[in-house]
């Protein structure tokens, strides 16, 4: 039982001498020297004495601050410091108001951020095309929202009505709206799954035949081949990873997502050999790249970033240089009509027209194997030997100057 009683506080009050009166157990009542009242605890921590506030007097009643006094009395027999506990308190409590304030940030303003953040080195072109779909098939629909409060039906709005006569822009608004709602997920602005993601989500929801023929219409703009050298000789003089990856797309014929994610450990520059598990391949089979040396010597002046697996590492969630790295370098230069994936079909052209390798070396060059279940059983071979020869031709083909461009395929001359 304390010292104190409702009768002697006003007492104290009355007299109105500045002061601490204890009720025990580490409860005080003070009086300031400007006559204002308020209730104390006193305890002792590391050998210091701390004086904690728990609040006014007669708002804080004797009876309270006796069951404020004996909560902190819990906090210390715990081994925690009460005026350290509370002021953990206090900010968890901030940063959940601060965290709820953040979940009403809306879509447009966190697009905006992420182009800002993301966009320095994507062509102007590219960096004013970017935010301009998402004012005119986003933001109408889901631009005041938050990103906590966006659905897959949201989504679904903002497609269906462009995903059957605009496919190619419907696919690249919705990549947008992923990419936007993966960084809000990052900076806990939302939770659950990315109602904008396509495989094993939207790919049930829209149809995969629209897309399908999207891409088929001229969605892999490829340069002609014999201006291929031209590109390739300015790029050996582009510093930056992105020139490097650019080069390593065109001299192996890869698609992008296997150069973005390159490991280190996939490369044996000894043997002069890219090997890709089947998890890396679009169609979930391992996969052996030959490398010619003019690649072999490009990768081996590559440097290696310390801490990361990766040939092209990035500062992203991916871990991995921006998907659209390459892009924006080639932007830049002035290719705003070429795209990434084109490139396969220049050396696919090249190989028609210029040399005699048979159609399933040039074929599974590109990781295409046409070869039924039947005679791929019996023919397990993965024609690496000529696939190198081939592979050797292109890069000297590629690497050459344009003027002093002669070539010389294994497997005889062009008629």
């Amino acid at each position: 039982m304390g010292k104190l009683t409702d009768k002697t506080l006003q007492s104290l009050i009355k007299a109105g001498i500045p002061g601490k009166t204890n009720d025990g157990a580490g409860l005080y009542f003070q009086i300031s020297k400007a006559g204002s009242t308020s209730w104390l605890f006193r305890y002792k921590r590391d050998g210091k004495v701390r004086d904690m506030g728990l609040g006014p007097y007669p708002t804080i009643t004797l009876a309270a601050a006796r069951l404020l006094a004996a909560d902190q009395r819990k906090v210390l027999a715990g081994g925690s410091d009460p005026l350290a506990a509370r002021d953990a308190e206090r900010e968890a409590k901030r940063e959940a108001q601060r965290q709820q304030e953040a979940r009403r940030i809306t879509f447009e303003k966190l697009a905006t951020d992420y182009r800002e953040a993301h966009g320095q080195g994507w062509s102007a072109q590219w960096y004013k095309g970017w935010l301009r779909k998402l004012e005119l098939y986003a933001f109408p629909v889901i631009g005041k929202l938050p990103a906590g409060d966006i659905e897959t039906a949201h989504v679904l709005k903002v497609l269906q009505p462009i995903w059957a006569t605009k496919t190619r822009t419907a696919d690249e608004v919705r990549s947008q709206i992923e990419q936007v709602l993966d960084a809000a997920k990052v900076q806990r602005l939302r939770d659950g799954d990315n109602p904008a993601r396509w495989r094993g989500h939207l790919d049930n929801l829209l149809s995969k035949a629209e897309k399908k023929k999207a891409r088929k219409g001229g969605h892999f703009a490829a340069m002609k081949w014999q201006d291929v050298p031209e590109l390739m000789a300015k790029l050996a003089q582009t510093d930056g990873h992105a020139a490097v990856a650019a080069r390593l797309l065109i001299l192996t014929g890869a698609r992008t997502l296997m150069i973005r994610f390159a490991e280190w450990a996939e490369l044996d520059l000894q043997a002069g050999v890219w090997s890709l598990p089947a998890e890396r391949m679009k169609m979930r089979q391992a996969f052996n790249i030959p490398l010619a040396p003019e690649v072999v010597d490009m990768l081996a002046a590559l440097p290696r970033i310390e801490g990361s697996p990766y040939l092209f590492p990035g500062r992203g969630k991916s871990g991995v240089m921006h998907a659209n790295a390459v892009r924006a370098l080639l932007h830049g230069m002035g290719h705003t009509d070429i795209t990434r994936h084109g490139f396969r079909s220049s050396f696919r052209d090249w190989a028609n027209e210029r040399t005699h390798y048979p159609r399933e070396v040039c074929e599974l060059a590109l990781a295409h194997d046409e070869r039924s279940q039947t005679e791929a059983a019996y023919s397990r071979s993965d024609f690496i030997e000529k696939r190198r020869a081939l592979m050797a031709d292109w890069a000297r083909y590629v690497s050459t100057p344009p003027a002093a461009n002669v070539i010389q395929a294994s497997f005889g001359k062009p008629a």
